[in-house]
């Protein structure tokens, strides 16, 4: 049996606190153990990826603390940002980054570089990678995330019931997304943010506010969090994703609502063209705005509420795409194999 040590952001498991990078690493887990891989879970508590002096002492610890020649798998989160605690182990241990969100600066360079292998989370991410990196192309492979099965969501006729599934921070765009509702406030509609609400409660609060003053307060709905059957639920009642992040290199939340065919608008940045893709015949299953426009944002709604021709054929559209996703089985096959290979190295 093959062992590998997974070195995880220490909320790993927590509901409060749900991402999709978190969400990745615990299918993959779960996963490689059913492939017959002794997976050894490491969660690191601290403020990655900014960690203090007790968090960098920890992780130096507990990688000081694996035999040699252990495959070790870190996300990129706790790893990229501290090349210092990593290349004094990159001798004698396989280390494997998996990188989720690039952080574009000199430490993550040197921390990939201290690495046996990278795994990008899209094909994105790779590029960009090698790109700022100078990275050799033979050692960064892609793994995407995969998606489960889930019914169709019927939808409503109007299809008024809008959906934004992230947590509410700048980089995710709900600040642009409360200004492209506030040029529709003329129609009928609702909007939920589902999402943690404790990253940036000034932001937060800026676009509550914003929210207040529009007179939309009571239309977008800011529940928090959800998870498990609670997430499902939002996605089976939606008529739209909506997904306005100025940055984003896959985007789960996309292929979640399309799992169930549910058309997506999304900003046209980063990996998301990829993530929404085509459907069989080359139709796209959703809109793309250009990032941080308001006013292409409240366009692109008002022609979905407004057309029920566009609706329709995006709905078709996103059932077609439905069928073409691909499962976590891949995608941990992908990383197994990445894994594998470096265990070789």
């Amino acid at each position: 049996m093959t062992a590998v040590h997974v070195v995880l952001p220490g909320d790993i498991d927590d509901p409060a606190n749900p991402s999709g990078g978190n969400a990745y690493d615990r299918h993959v887990c779960h996963g490689l153990a059913a492939l017959g891989w002794s997976v050894r879970e490491h969660p690191v508590p601290g403020g990655w990826p900014r960690p203090g002096r007790r968090e960098r002492a920890a992780l130096g610890g507990l990688l000081g603390g694996l035999p040699d020649g252990a495959t070790v798998l870190l996300d990129g989160l706790v790893a990229s940002t501290v090349p210092d605690v990593l290349a004094p182990h990159a001798a004698r241990l396989r280390l494997v980054v998996l990188v989720h969100l690039p952080i574009d600066d000199d430490s993550e360079r040197r921390a990939l570089s201290a690495a046996t292998a990278v795994v990008a989370t899209s094909d994105w991410t790779r590029r960009r990678l090698l790109a700022r990196h100078r990275l050799a192309p033979h050692r960064v492979t892609v793994a995407p995330p995969g998606v489960e099965p889930a019914p169709v969501a019927p939808g409503t006729p109007g299809g008024g019931r809008l959906l934004c599934v992230a947590a509410v921070t700048p980089i995710k765009g709900h600040d642009v997304l409360a200004a492209a509702l506030a040029e529709i406030a003329d129609l009928d509609w609702t909007c939920d943010w589902i999402g943690p609400l404790d990253r940036d409660p000034a932001f937060v609060d800026l676009v509550r506010r914003r929210l207040a003053g529009a007179g939309l307060a009571a239309r977008v709905r800011l529940p928090g969090p959800r998870t498990g059957v609670d997430l499902a639920g939002a996605y089976a009642a939606a008529d739209l994703l909506v997904l306005p992040s100025r940055r984003e290199t896959y985007g789960m939340v996309v292929t979640e609502a399309l799992a169930r065919g549910v058309p997506v608008l999304a900003a046209d940045t980063g990996g998301l063209p990829a993530t929404l893709g085509h459907a069989p015949g080359g139709d796209r299953p959703g809109l793309l705005v250009p990032a941080d426009d308001a006013g292409a944002t409240a366009a692109a709604l008002r022609r979905w509420l407004t057309d029920p021709g566009l609706r329709d054929r995006l709905r078709r559209a996103a059932r077609l795409r439905r069928d073409t996703l691909t499962g976590w089985s891949v995608t941990v096959d992908r990383l197994a194999t990445a894994l594998t290979e470096a265990t070789a190295a």
